[in-house]
């Protein structure tokens, strides 16, 4: 693991193995806070209830009264 640490900083993109972890934890920090906010949208959708089936015409007659010019 070291060695891959090492290639990964000499290969230019990192000035050194400890950006290069830093970078690997600030990665996994956005990771985490993406899994949290998609897990948080989904236990406000299944907080929601049972979904109910859409009425298309109904749907269009709404948009079509809404954005009508």
């Amino acid at each position: 693991m070291k060695s891959w640490v090492e290639h990964q900083s000499k290969s230019g993109r990192y000035a050194n193995s400890s950006d290069y972890v830093r970078d690997l934890i600030r990665r996994d920090h956005a990771r985490y806070d993406a899994i949290a906010e998609i897990q948080a949208a989904m236990d406000v959708g299944f907080a929601s209830g049972p979904s109910v089936s859409l009425d298309r015409e109904g749907f269009k007659a709404d948009m079509r009264a809404h954005y009508a010019k």
